[in-house]
């Protein structure tokens, strides 16, 4: 509750309870415009068939950015 005549809180783009969930054709929309425009990919890693791809791929990006949430405490055989 404010006092009457008080300011009104900033309001933000950033603000979570504003905004639905972003949609799967949303997301691919952005995936497409970040390729074309920027040259980076972004796909999902179940996404890929192939297993030496997405072993390959799961590895560099271990290597850059570290392991995923969900990979930790997972044993790595000395690593």
């Amino acid at each position: 509750m404010t006092m009457h005549g008080a300011p009104q809180s900033p309001r933000s783009s950033l603000d979570r309870g504003t905004r639905s969930p972003t949609t799967t054709p949303e997301l691919d929309a952005m995936r497409r415009r970040v390729w074309r425009d920027q040259g980076v990919v972004s796909i999902a890693i179940d996404d890929i068939p192939d297993p030496w791809l997405r072993q390959a791929l799961l590895n560099e990006a271990s290597r850059r950015w570290g392991p995923r949430s969900s990979n930790i405490g997972e044993h790595h055989h000395g690593r």
